[in-house]
């Protein structure tokens, strides 16, 4: 029976279908996020000016700007991101949990949680990181150059090689991770304690999406702004040209840049590291599980 459970295929389906139906919901929060946490860096002139002041400005000057397509731009590498991660993701952590449950019926079920979800968590997000780069770059560049999923893909790996296609695969890893170990936990152990007061009922979900995805969101949002200038960059050799002094050579280097090279006021800095929460708060409650 315990074998039956732990290899059952419908956590996999349902979270995948879950993801991308999220997806396709929130994207245009997701764009924002992405535009905000790109713009300030002083090694590109076209992202050293800050553009937008926050989430609602710059959700206004896109759609104005760009229009919806703007706003959508790389939703056809987000869905097939979900189909990879979200379908990963969901269903290692249930197959995972289950098994560990029947394997040694423990009954330490929060830290059973925690390893399980951070393990499918960085496993889905490392498998998926072609699909996560080729977003970024779709979203940072809009409608500028109106390029096709594949064509993007084909250009990260002409230029770039397989390396470009998993650049920031590190920071991805441990956004992934931390999000999971989290969230996931934190989901499940808010609507135990929500089920005397709301039963198994929508606001129970809603509440315990709530919570689990603050925890989340303020625990991951400093990774995932180095996760996200990582695949923006572009390390590709001109010879014509040098290099770029600041161009980030991995996780590190970033975090010192982000913290050195832009404003020198500390809230500022911690500013840099919190842009697009909101909209991290708001995506990540897609995660009813």
């Amino acid at each position: 029976m315990g074998e039956k459970n732990w290899k059952d295929w419908r956590p996999f389906v349902y979270g995948g279908l879950a993801s991308i139906v999220a997806e396709l919901c929130t994207f245009p929060l997701d764009t924002t996020k992405t535009r905000l946490q790109v713009q300030g860096q002083k090694y590109d002139e076209k992202l050293a000016r800050l553009k937008y002041s926050g989430m609602t400005d710059a959700l206004m000057q896109i759609s104005k700007q760009e229009g919806m397509k703007g706003l959508y731009s790389g939703i056809s590498s987000a869905v097939l991101r979900q189909a990879t991660y979200g379908t990963i993701k969901f269903g290692t952590y249930y197959s995972l949990k289950k098994a560990a449950i029947d394997t040694w019926a423990t009954g330490d079920l929060v830290t059973i949680n925690i390893v399980c979800a951070a393990l499918a968590g960085a496993v889905s997000s490392a498998i998926a990181n072609p699909t996560d780069v080729v977003k970024v770059r779709m979203q940072v560049t809009g409608n500028e150059r109106n390029t096709s999923l594949f064509t993007c893909f084909q250009d990260v790996y002409r230029y770039e090689g397989v390396r470009g296609l998993w650049r920031g695969v590190g920071p991805t890893a441990q956004r992934a991770a931390v999000i999971a170990a989290v969230e996931l936990p934190i989901y499940d152990y808010t609507k135990i304690k929500c089920m005397n007061l709301l039963g198994n009922s929508v606001s129970n979900h809603f509440v315990s999406s709530f919570v689990a995805s603050m925890g989340s969101a303020v625990a991951s949002t400093p990774i995932d702004v180095i996760r996200t200038r990582l695949m923006n960059q572009k390390r590709v050799h001109i010879a014509s040209k040098k290099s770029s002094p600041y161009v980030y050579n991995g996780s590190i280097d970033c975090l010192v840049y982000t913290d050195t090279i832009g404003d020198p006021s500390n809230l500022k800095i911690l500013y840099k590291f919190y842009k697009g929460l909101w909209r991290e708060v708001k995506i990540t409650q897609k995660c009813d599980l």
